[in-house]
């Protein structure tokens, strides 16, 4: 069975599958409404919040939501749909957890080259903001949050809404491709979106193509939950600024004016397809048109 097949382990329902993303959704588009309505600076708003309670009681209550997400997905699935973690997050007998740390320390390694070749090259767009006390806090509270909220966002989309969704749909194209879109335009709302543009969301929306093709192509969550990890781990932790989302006491601050340049760019029409290539070559993989285009049937027999 395929990863998007694991789905049908557990008990079907449209009723079953439209609750948890109902919720999320309104929440977001409510959300969204009050910012537009009550016109909103989200940018002044976080500005003010770090200023009263500082940068990692904020990242705190900013993650912590989803770390209630994610309890909520696990539970429902669990609980609803009578399926198991495993089959919600892999094909395989067992999660393996070997993947998961191969993706995150890979590019965690590449995102830190990336950002010491910045830094050495452009010294002058970066402050150092090291402040060991405030920093060991931030690395504590970063190491058990952040992965719970990414791994929300990946139980989320890539996997419940893609098991979902191709399950309803009898696909693995459509999944892949309204999952990585709603995954782009829900970060609509950064600050860095309303500073730079809506250009922006090219990068978004790559990087969520990026996360659904490692996932239908590995047939399971590993690698994308060790990458998406990795990327916002090491990014609260290596490099914030004072117009993202994430702005924490981290080691450098780039001080940099926001341009959108290149930088948009080179992630997903280069550093992607590289990480594509070597993750392909690890772990063989092949038939790539019928594992990100071809139907999903029913299997004859379900264990």
């Amino acid at each position: 069975m395929n990863y998007i097949q694991q789905g049908y382990k557990g008990e079907l329902g449209m009723w079953k599958y439209t609750i948890i993303p109902g919720l999320f959704f309104g929440l977001m588009g409510l959300n969204l409404l009050a910012m537009l309505v009550l016109d909103l600076d989200v940018d002044k708003i976080i500005q003010t919040e770090i200023a009263t309670k500082g940068a990692t009681r904020f990242l705190i209550e900013s993650v912590l939501p989803f770390a209630v997400g994610l309890i909520a997905v696990v539970l429902w699935v669990k609980f609803i749909h009578q399926q198991s973690i495993t089959s919600l997050t892999t094909s395989r007998k067992k999660i393996d957890w070997k993947r998961v740390f191969f993706s995150f320390f890979l590019w965690g390694c590449m995102s830190t080259l990336l950002i010491l070749i910045d830094f050495f090259i452009t010294p002058q767009n970066y402050e150092f903001n090291f402040n060991a006390q405030k920093f060991l806090v931030l690395l504590v509270v970063a190491i058990l949050l952040i992965p719970l909220q990414t791994s929300f966002e990946e139980y989320f989309f890539r996997g419940y809404l893609m098991q979902g969704l191709g399950i309803a749909t009898k696909n693995r194209w459509f999944p892949l491709v309204f999952t990585s879109i709603i995954f782009g335009l829900l970060h609509i709302a950064n600050p860095e979106v309303g500073k730079l543009g809506y250009q922006l969301l090219v990068y978004y929306i790559g990087t969520g193509f990026f996360l659904g093709i490692i996932t239908l192509m590995d047939e399971g969550l590993e690698l994308a939950l060790g990458f998406h990890a990795a990327n916002n781990l090491f990014t609260a932790l290596l490099v914030t600024s004072n117009w993202t989302v994430f702005q924490t006491d981290s080691i450098l601050l780039d001080i940099s004016e926001p341009t959108l340049g290149a930088n948009i760019y080179i992630p997903v029409f280069v550093i992607f397809p590289i990480l594509l290539f070597i993750f392909s070559k690890k772990y063989n993989w092949s038939h790539w048109r019928d594992r990100l285009l071809g139907s999903i049937q029913k299997p004859t027999e379900i264990r």
